[in-house]
C-alpha cells in the first residue's frame, strides 16, 4: 500500500509557479494621445475662422468643414470615455481626465457654432465683419496652438507653467475684445436685427475663449496633483 501511494504521488503532474509582474502604472499612452487629437482638432477649427476673413470665401465650404472636424472630435471623446471605463489604472484621476475631455470637446462646439452661425445668419455678406470679431478669433487661434503645443508634454508633466500662464493671458486679451465689439455693435452702426444676430456670435466667441482657460486650469491641476 506504501508502495502504491508512493507511485500515485510520482505520477502527479507537477504545478511550476512563476512570479508575474504587475504594473501599477499604465504601459500605454492612449490617453496622451486622444488629448493631442483633440488639441490638433481645435487648431484645425480655429485655421477654418480665420478663412472667413478671406476675400470670396465659400463660407457655406467653411461652417460644412467645421462640422466635420466638430464630429471628429466628438468621436475622439466617446474614444477617451470609453477607456476610461475600461482601464483598470489609468495616467492621473479618472475624473480629471474625464474633465479635460469633456473641456477640450466644449472649445470645439463654441468653434462650430460661430462657423455655423456665421454662415446661418448671412453675416459674412455685411460690407465686413467688425474688427473686433477678426481679433477674437486671432486670440482663439493663437490659444488652439498653445494648447496644441501643450497636451503632448502631459505625459512627462513638464515645462508647462508657461502654457497655463499664456492661456490666461490671452483669455484677458479676449475679453478686452468682446467688450469692444459690444460697444461697437450697441454703437448705432449697425440695426438692431444685425445686432442681435452678431451677439450671438460674440458670446460664441467669448465662451470659446473661457473653454481654453477651463482647459488649462485643469491642466494646472492634474500637474499640482502629480508633482
Amino acid at each position: 500500500m506504501e508502495t502504491d501511494r508512493v507511485q500515485r504521488r510520482s505520477n502527479t503532474p507537477s504545478i511550476e509557479v512563476r512570479a508575474v509582474k504587475f504594473s501599477f502604472r499604465p504601459v500605454e499612452g492612449v490617453f496622451y494621445d486622444l488629448f493631442t487629437k483633440a488639441s490638433h482638432n481645435l487648431v484645425k477649427g480655429t485655421e477654418l475662422l480665420n478663412e472667413l476673413a478671406l476675400p470670396g470665401v465659400d463660407v457655406q465650404s467653411v461652417s460644412e468643414r467645421l462640422s466635420d472636424v466638430e464630429h471628429d472630435s466628438d468621436a475622439i471623446t466617446h474614444e477617451l470615455y470609453k477607456k476610461i471605463n475600461s482601464t483598470f489604472i489609468t495616467p492621473f484621476d479618472r475624473a480629471d481626465i474625464y474633465s479635460l475631455g469633456s473641456q477640450l470637446d466644449d472649445v470645439m462646439d463654441h468653434l462650430e457654432a460661430v462657423g455655423n452661425l456665421l454662415y446661418l445668419y448671412g453675416l459674412t455678406e455685411l460690407p465686413s465683419l467688425p474688427r473686433e470679431m477678426h481679433e477674437l478669433i486671432t486670440v482663439l487661434d493663437q490659444q488652439a496652438k498653445i494648447t496644441s503645443e501643450a497636451m503632448p508634454r502631459l505625459r512627462t508633466m513638464k515645462n508647462l507653467e508657461e502654457y497655463w500662464i499664456e492661456i490666461n493671458r490671452l483669455e484677458n486679451d479676449g475679453d478686452r475684445a468682446y467688450r469692444m465689439l459690444l460697444v461697437r455693435l450697441f454703437s448705432g452702426e449697425y440695426d438692431a436685427l444685425t445686432v442681435l444676430k452678431m451677439k450671438e456670435v460674440a458670446d460664441e466667441l467669448e465662451a470659446a475663449c473661457d473653454a481654453f482657460e477651463h482647459v488649462a486650469n485643469t491642466v494646472e491641476t492634474i500637474a499640482v496633483k502629480e508633482s
